[in-house]
């Protein structure tokens, strides 16, 4: 067996009220994929150097959340929060009607990918998260200041956009871009794995050429975060109970701390099936260190979402033929058989 290919994938397109949802559906499209979310300001790029390092046998589709990357904005006047970005998940399973649903999530994703399991366990057969489990928890007083900031700042924000309807945001060249992508990431993405990201996420600029300005809605800056304590993370963990959790950890990254300790300890808590790594590498470990990730989700996969048995056989494709016709031969013996006794005993 392979691997998947970054030219393998289909562009595939997810309707929503406000406007589709964008996406790509690498490797095999004839069985259910996982679903790949990405973080917060990033898009399904952020995938790129983990994608051809995965087994070809099951496919991945990795999306843009709203107002990221190729995918629609919503509506004007409306705010982007944790909980309508949830909804993302059983919206793409009734797309593809889908019952079930493995998940990879990396921060903002990887939240996402707590929350909904916690919401539907019944749904979910496999979950692997990188370098997030919960979101930060802030003291009270903190919560409103952030809560009163990112709503200031939203407002600010719908009405730069209505304004700006007249001129084009600010553009940049693309080793300027690179730059700016990297430290806004606090340079947990390195200049040189930027591209990975920009080339959904900037449009060409129409009035200076050989630049570009970033197309994502400005409204996803200060989207609303889910507020959640100890309790209810605790709580949330429990829901999920023994299902396959895969957890990896940046080294040089404070987004699995202490306060993911007991949601942590619940998920570990008597599962077989929980996995936890901390790997070298900062909040976009999974990018710029995607060999070493893979060391440790591919046999995960493998053991959680094996290849069909169909997919693999000792014997020739000849040999195969003969089996199924003997095998039909028994289950027609087998049932004169089993009728002729039922007869007996009338």
């Amino acid at each position: 067996m392979g691997t998947l290919s970054l030219d393998d994938y289909e562009d595939v397109r997810i309707w929503a009220p406000w406007g589709d949802i964008s996406g790509r559906w690498y490797g095999n499209r004839t069985e259910r994929p996982i679903l790949a979310i990405h973080g917060w300001l990033d898009n399904l790029g952020t995938f790129d150097t983990l994608i051809p390092l995965l087994p070809d046998y099951l496919g991945v589709l990795c999306i843009d959340l709203p107002g990221h990357g190729k995918s629609a904005r919503i509506s004007n006047g409306m705010h982007y929060s944790v909980l309508d970005y949830v909804y993302i998940i059983p919206r793409v399973m009734k797309e593809y009607k889908w019952t079930k649903i493995s998940l990879l999530g990396h921060s903002l994703g990887g939240i996402l990918s707590f929350v909904y399991s916690s919401l539907a366990p019944h749904t979910v057969d496999m979950i692997i998260t990188v370098d997030v489990l919960l979101p930060l928890m802030y003291p009270p007083k903190a919560a409103i200041r952030t809560a009163r900031f990112n709503m200031e700042k939203h407002l600010i924000e719908d009405e730069r956009q209505e304004n700006g309807k007249l001129q084009e945001p600010p553009s940049y060249t693309l080793s300027q871009l690179r730059e700016v992508i990297s430290s806004g990431s606090k340079y947990s993405v390195p200049p040189e794995f930027a591209q990975h990201l920009l080339y959904r996420s900037v449009a060409k600029s129409n009035l200076y050429p050989d630049k570009f300005y970033f197309s994502r809605d400005g409204r996803i800056k200060f989207y609303s975060p889910i507020i959640m304590d100890g309790g209810l993370a605790a709580e949330m963990a429990r829901r999920i109970k023994r299902k396959p959790y895969l957890v990896i950890k940046g080294s040089e990254s404070p987004f699995i701390g202490p306060h993911c300790d007991e949601a942590l300890s619940i998920l570990s808590h008597d599962n077989p099936h929980y996995e936890y790594y901390e790997l070298s590498g900062t909040h976009h470990v999974h990018l710029h260190n995607a060999e070493e990730c893979a060391k440790y989700i591919v046999p995960f996969i493998r053991r959680h979402r094996p290849p069909p048995v169909a997919s693999w056989s000792l014997v020739c494709e000849d040999d195969q033929k003969i089996s199924k016709k003997e095998h039909r031969r028994f289950q027609e013996r087998f049932f004169k058989w089993n009728t002729r006794q039922q007869r007996s005993k009338l």
